[in-house]
C-alpha cells in the first residue's frame, strides 16, 4: 500500500510527556502564592497547550497586569521543581523511534517555550527523532495555524500529507485551521466529549492504539 502521510506532528505536553497534572497544579499553586482566586482543575487543564502568557491570563483573570510577571515566576518555580520527574507516556519513545526509522518526517508543535521544549527533549533523549519543532514563544500560539504552516514550509510537505497528534481542542482546532487531519489522545488535558466535537480522524486512548491506527491508515 502507498503511504498516505509523509509528516506526523506531535503536541508535547499531555501527548508525548505526561505533564498535565504538573502543569495544572503549578498554575493553581502560583495563584495561591499570590493570594489570587485559584482556578478549578477543569480551567487549569483547559489552558494547557496555549502559550504560557495566554494560558495564565485565561486561567487567572483576576491577576492585575502589573503582577503578571510575578505569576509567571511563581508558575515556573513550581513547574521546574517537578519537571525532572515527568514520564513519557507508555510506548511513546518506541513508536516515535519506529516512525523515524520507517522514514516518516516528524515534528513538534507545542505551547511550551523554546527553552522548555529543548530542555525536555534533551532529558527524554527524543530530539534526534524530530526534523522540525515550533514553540509558542517563537510564533503564534494555538489554535492559530501559523506554527503548522511554518513546519509545512520548512519540511516542504502539503497539509493533505500531514497529520497532527494532540490531546487538546487547541491542537485539533489548529489542525483544522491549517487544513490537515488530526488524531486525538484521550489521556491528556481535555475531556473526550470536547475532543470528539471537533471530529478528529480517531480518538485514541494510548500509543498502542496510535500504532494500530497508523499501521492501518498512514
Amino acid at each position: 500500500m502507498s503511504r498516505q502521510y509523509d509528516l506526523i506532528i506531535f503536541d508535547w505536553d499531555g501527548t508525548v510527556i505526561d505533564s498535565t497534572a504538573v502543569i495544572a497544579r503549578s498554575i493553581q499553586s502560583a495563584s495561591r502564592d499570590l493570594e489570587l482566586p485559584v482556578p478549578s482543575d477543569a480551567v487549569a487543564r483547559h489552558v494547557i497547550g496555549l502559550g504560557l502568557d495566554q494560558a495564565l491570563r485565561y486561567a487567572v483573570p483576576d491577576c492585575e497586569p502589573h503582577r503578571h510577571g510575578e505569576l509567571v515566576e511563581r508558575y515556573r518555580h513550581h513547574f521546574f521543581a517537578q519537571e525532572q520527574g515527568m514520564p513519557l507516556f507508555d510506548g511513546a519513545e518506541t513508536l516515535i523511534r519506529d516512525l523515524h526509522e520507517d522514514g516518516f518526517l516528524l515534528a513538534v508543535a507545542t505551547g511550551k517555550n523554546r527553552n522548555g521544549l529543548d530542555r525536555s527533549m534533551k532529558t527524554t533523549n527524543l530530539a534526534r527523532y524530530f526534523h522540525a519543532t515550533r514553540t509558542a514563544d517563537k510564533t503564534a500560539s494555538k489554535p492559530d495555524p501559523k506554527m503548522l504552516h511554518e513546519i509545512l514550509a520548512e519540511l516542504e510537505v502539503e497539509p493533505s500529507r500531514s497529520l497532527m497528534v494532540g490531546d487538546t481542542t487547541h491542537d485539533l482546532q489548529m489542525a483544522i485551521n491549517a487544513g490537515m487531519g488530526a488524531l486525538a489522545f484521550t489521556h491528556g488535558a481535555h475531556p473526550s466529549d470536547q475532543l470528539q466535537a471537533l471530529q478528529p480522524l480517531a480518538m485514541l486512548d494510548n500509543y498502542s492504539e496510535l500504532r494500530d491506527w497508523l499501521r492501518a491508515n498512514a
